[in-house]
């Protein structure tokens, strides 16, 4: 299949067919009805019409299902990467389509298509509907708009952005990590920009859209010193246009990568058991998402699988621990103007003085726990029905000092900088690998430590959390979050915590 480049492709979308669709007749509840000019321009862009999506609607409520809603989505990804000192790959994906999604209690009938023509979308409508089976006339509610506020805003699109403005910045990620050490023997380099066109709109009315930018840029160093080869990996995601890219990440990103790659000649491991932890802060939130954060997800919750299913106004830390989830930080990766589902994002507490607040919602657990969406039912793509996810999840600064932290612990271990890592939802049990850090030793950092496991509970670790410092800080890294088969972007973050007890893989003592 030929990819057309972005500018025909968009152009093509929009005008393709405009000449040989027959639009249905107009819905009374359509008459005279004001369509604002942002949510026309996703009408047109993805050559529906409000007539059209309520004709949808109805097929897919045909069965007598309790609501449902369309997904439209037109993204656009394109790759650069450099290897060998020269830019010798560079391609786009793009993708196209609509999902249909229809709740019957806590049923879901879910189908897609990559076309956006009438008669498509109704005939997956009408597969999504057969999730219930009481056949019924479906009333229209008014439809009304809703505009979100925009939390990543954009000062030059990369629609407008062409390949040689981008070359220039990897190269110099090249160049500028291979100056600042004699040791490095290879570098690649990733430059990656995505963008979406979402249009929603649901059984009970809501209309809106949301245009979503992704930037991101990684890369690899590797070095060798005296036969011994070490690697890296240094990145950085955010919701932002081309001014993304400038000097100053490029200095930040290939510094980092250069240092975390020093640290690990000479690494040792130190003695296996059980010990005290300190994990870094930022980076080790990554602890945080997936150990601790998935069992606050409510369809765990609801179903009864998470250990927190009946803790909900109870102690589960110590009174300084505070638990953010966000979706409105401003161009954040794990950012959103609206969710898959149409729903406001906001910012919530699922620990707050250590007692669990809330947890992570979508319309069906919403609807089951009697409370507000949170904004965090988020779908892969267009192919997807949401599911909780988190977005933003990070604890908050705590009352005690990095150096009391540090100087509390008599023997154990420092991590700041894991690469992956198992988690088992339900009882909350984990294993993450841990890429680098120090040995503590009478209350100060000795030697590099690399290469070594983590294995706790998360529910525990949690609890478990003795201090924690005031240097909060939010990891804006790649975090893809994966859950039922879907991934999607995340960023995570905490302070420099103290775990009392965990279980460190190392050498035989």
């Amino acid at each position: 299949m030929m990819i057309q480049d972005r500018r025909s492709f968009i152009k093509t979308i929009g005008t393709a067919t405009a000449g040989a669709m027959l639009l249905p007749p107009l819905l009374k509840s359509c008459d005279n009805l004001h369509i604002s000019p942002d949510i026309q321009s996703y009408l047109d862009h993805f050559q529906v019409t409000p007539q059209m999506l309520q004709k949808v609607v109805s097929e897919a409520m045909s069965k007598g299902g309790d609501y449902s809603d369309l997904f439209f989505q037109h993204r656009i990804t394109n790759y650069l990467v450099l290897q060998d000192g020269k830019v010798n790959r560079s391609y786009s994906d793009v993708d196209y389509g609509v999902g249909v999604r229809t709740l019957k209690g806590d049923q879901t009938g879910y189908a897609y298509t990559e076309s956006t023509s009438l008669e498509d979308m109704q005939k997956v409508a009408k597969t999504a509907s057969n999730i219930a089976n009481d056949p019924m006339t479906f009333k229209q509610s008014h439809l009304h708009e809703k505009l979100p506020p925009n939390y990543y805003k954009v000062a030059q699109k990369w629609e407008d952005t062409s390949v040689e403005q981008k070359i220039p910045f990897v190269q110099k990620m090249n160049d500028t990590v291979f100056d600042l050490d004699e040791k490095v023997s290879k570098v690649t380099v990733y430059q990656i920009d995505t963008i979406d066109y979402i249009l929603f709109y649901n059984s009970e009315g809501l209309l809106t859209c949301d245009y979503r930018p992704m930037a991101e840029l990684a890369v690899i160093c590797v070095m060798e010193k005296d036969g011994q080869i070490e690697n890296s990996f240094s990145s950085r995601g955010f919701r932002k246009g081309f001014e993304f890219l400038d000097d100053s990440l490029i200095e930040e990103l290939a510094q980092e990568a250069v240092d975390q790659c020093n640290i690990l000649f000479g690494a040792g491991k130190p003695k296996a058991g059980e010990m005290p932890v300190v994990l870094g802060a930022g980076g080790s939130g990554i602890l945080l998402h997936e150990a601790m954060g998935h069992a606050f997800e409510a369809d765990f919750n609801r179903k009864g699988t998470s250990i927190f299913s009946d803790k909900m106004g109870k102690s589960i830390a110590q009174d300084f621990i505070n638990i953010i989830e966000d979706g409105t930080l401003d161009n954040n990766r794990g950012s959103l103007n609206i969710d898959g589902e149409g729903n406001d994002v906001m910012k919530i507490h699922l620990v707050k003085d250590g007692k669990l607040e809330s947890y992570i919602h979508d319309r069906m657990s919403s609807n089951f726990y009697g409370v507000e969406p949170t904004g965090n039912g988020r779908r892969q793509s267009f192919r997807f029905s949401p599911l909780p996810r988190m977005r933003i999840t990070h604890m908050e600064s705590g009352p005690h000092s990095v150096d009391d932290i540090i100087a509390s612990v008599d023997y154990g271990v420092y991590v700041d900088n894991f690469t992956n890592g198992q988690v088992n939802i339900g009882a909350g049990d984990f294993t993450f690998f841990v890429k680098s850090g120090y040995l503590i030793e009478n209350g100060k950092k000795t030697m590099p430590i690399k290469d070594i496991n983590i294995i706790g509970n998360g529910p525990k670790a949690l609890a478990d959390i003795t201090m924690a410092a005031g240097d909060a800080k939010i990891k804006n890294g790649l975090g893809t979050c994966g859950k039922g088969g879907q991934g999607v972007p995340v960023t995570m973050g905490i302070p420099t915590v103290l775990v009392k007890k965990l279980t460190v893989g190392g050498v035989s003592a």
